[in-house]
């Protein structure tokens, strides 16, 4: 059981993570990740929602019909991302206004639907929250790195406004880590989130060939 568990951990983060190997959620991915703070809380926020929805879809399975799955899914993953919506706006007001218009985007995301299809609808609900929940902080880091390398060369300062997202007392995280107005504007625009993901997308392909690790086909545990 403790294998299944650290193979679920080993998946979500690495082996089958939902940004470096199945290359899902390039919506928030290219948006959301002009800084590290952005990238963050968007991460955190599918986060919740992912482990959450996979625990209610498995508690759930045994009375969900085929015929109407596909829209039950949709409904509770939407009920969890209309919850982080609200709490959002209600305690963190700020980071909303920059978060906002992507936050309902969350029910479209194909990672939640994915893993709730192909896992959750499967498992029993411990397996299937950890899958959710190891998944979500998967692609919770791989936003957070995005936006910390599109931050630094394109703005030179790192988990700027981190306070909005963590409290006051997480002010010692914003750092200014090259001299202001020499960053690479480019980084922070659009054309940047291509540029900095394809970059960590090749850093993920070089050190699995360095470990030996073959491809991985769509199999059990990917899309």
């Amino acid at each position: 059981m403790a294998d299944s568990y650290r193979t679920i951990m080993k998946d979500g983060l690495w082996e089958n993570n939902g940004v470096l190997c199945q290359i899902l959620g390039m919506c928030p991915t290219m948006a959301m990740t002009t800084s590290a703070t952005n990238g963050l809380g968007m991460g955190l926020a599918t986060a919740f929602v992912m482990a959450t929805s996979n625990l209610l879809i498995a508690a759930l399975r045994g009375y969900i019909t085929q015929e109407v799955r596909i829209p039950v899914y949709i409904l509770i993953i939407a009920a969890m991302v209309t919850f982080v919506d609200l709490t959002l706006n209600a305690y963190m007001h700020e980071l909303y206004k920059v978060l906002g218009l992507f936050i309902p985007l969350i029910v479209s995301n194909c990672l939640p639907l994915a893993r709730a299809e192909i896992y959750a609808s499967k498992e029993p609900v411990l397996p299937a929250f950890l899958d959710g929940l190891f998944m979500g902080i998967g692609f919770t880091c791989a936003l957070t790195v995005i936006g910390a390398m599109r931050e630094i060369v394109g703005s030179g300062t790192l988990f700027s406004d981190a306070h909005l997202l963590l409290g006051p007392v997480f002010k010692f995280m914003e750092m200014q880590v090259l001299p202001k107005d020499t960053g690479i504007l480019l980084l922070v625009l659009p054309p940047g989130g291509f540029l900095a993901t394809g970059l960590l997308l090749t850093a993920k392909r070089i050190l699995d060939i360095r470990a030996g690790k073959p491809i991985r086909l769509a199999g059990a545990h990917s899309v």
